[in-house]
């Protein structure tokens, strides 16, 4: 694949090689590299250890005894959080953005690496290197598809860049920190943003178009802790669609990808910092998880609003409901549907009574660690005891989800 160029100071893309054809792959890049054998070292998604990267990233582990950690992995401290100055056309208020320009702005870094838009597809994401501040304006706001980041590690080995920056997703990182020991970087800053169920571009644009007659307007799309959905457009106009009257049901069955179902990292807990929204109620929840992320949220402490985040409600049952449907997708039966006169009733009820804040962080992870279990069962067992972490089990089974014969990992 040769990716679209693009042309701006302070940043840069480059044509990249073909990657190489591998099963349960998203592309991070790393097959593009000289060595594609060091996928079998690095990807997410075919023996990865959380326990020992999780030690070397933050120099320990998870610690179940402390409240969250289980579910959102290693971290110092979390806060709600957003900048008095949004910034215009960035997600929420541009929080990982404005972390990038400032490390550019005082010299910490010569380079950002992350995804700008390809020009003749505004959600279409191309990997770049920005080593200018102000270039980061081009970057701003949300892409959908696989973007193989890691690719350009090859480009800032050659140009000496030794103090890098990496906006990343969860399998873009964890393929990172498997190589961060090759790449002999003098500092190493990893700003995290929480992902699942990604897609591919093309089939994104065949979701934007059963949200909105002129999908092509869409500026902006972004899934709310509110339970809405909102979008943007060209002219300025804003829709908000309650997650229960999306049309799920309408997507074809792999139109998210096994890997994505299979996903084990919500939270992205590798990253130094993970920047997202689910435990924001309504402002960006951000997770500092070691010294980095200290020094990377200090960067901002001045420009931005930062609060305990709060919990609300309880997850059992969405999570129940989550796993029952899961289990019928994943046997290949249809979704039980709820009757239309009741979807504006429960709609309105969601954001008053079910769960809130952390509890709806908590919420999702365990759906996600659910539907890990449920469609590796099916598609691919032989792989359960190398793709699911011990951490995975315990979050499933108060839902009486256990492993099987063979099913986990002996240590």
């Amino acid at each position: 694949m040769t990716l679209t160029l693009i042309s701006s100071p302070g940043l840069e893309a480059l044509s990249l090689r073909d990657p190489v054809d591998r099963h349960l792959c998203t592309d991070c890049g790393i097959s593009r590299l000289e060595d594609p054998k060091a996928c079998g070292k690095a990807c997410q998604f075919i023996a990865p250890d959380y326990l020992a990267m999780e030690t070397k990233v933050h120099g320990r582990p998870r610690d179940e005894s402390r409240p969250d950690e289980l579910h959102f992995g290693p971290f110092k401290r979390m806060v709600r959080a957003s900048l008095n100055s949004p910034i215009e056309g960035a997600q929420w208020t541009g929080i990982a953005t404005r972390l990038a320009e400032r490390l550019l702005a005082t010299d910490a870094v010569d380079v950002v690496l992350t995804v700008a838009p390809d020009p003749e597809d505004r959600w279409k994401p191309v990997p770049v290197m920005i080593t200018e501040a102000g270039a980061m304006e081009h970057v701003r706001g949300m892409r959908m598809g696989y973007a193989p980041l890691l690719a350009l590690i090859k480009p800032v080995k050659e140009r000496g860049y030794k103090r890098v920056a990496v906006i990343g997703i969860p399998c873009q990182v964890f393929a990172l920190r498997a190589m961060e020991d090759q790449l002999n970087l003098d500092k190493l800053y990893v700003i995290g943003t929480p992902c699942s169920d990604n897609t591919t571009t093309e089939r994104f644009h065949e979701f934007l178009a059963l949200l909105s007659d002129e999908p092509d307007t869409i500026t902006y799309l972004e899934f709310r802790a509110d339970y809405q959905v909102e979008l943007r457009f060209e002219d300025g106009r804003r829709k908000e669609i309650p997650f229960l009257k999306l049309p799920i049901s309408k997507l074809p069955p792999d139109f998210f990808p096994l890997t994505c179902r299979t996903c084990v990292d919500y939270t992205n807990v590798l990253a130094d910092i993970t920047v997202g929204y689910m435990g924001g109620e309504g402002e960006q929840w951000l997770l500092i998880r070691n010294e980095t992320g200290e020094e990377l949220v200090n960067l901002i402490a001045d420009e931005a609003s930062l609060a305990e985040p709060g919990s609300k409600g309880r997850r059992k049952a969405s999570v129940t409901g989550f796993i029952t449907n899961t289990e019928r997708a994943a046997g290949g039966l249809p979704l039980r549907g709820m009757p239309d006169w009741m979807r504006p009733l429960v709609a309105w009820l969601m954001p008053r009574i079910g769960p809130r804040g952390l509890e709806f962080a908590r919420a999702r992870v365990e759906m996600k660690a659910a539907e890990t279990v449920l469609h590796l069962r099916r598609n691919e067992q032989a792989r359960m005891k190398n793709m699911v972490p011990d951490h995975v089990w315990k979050l499933v089974e108060p839902y009486d989800l256990n492993p099987e014969d063979g099913e986990r990992r002996e240590r």
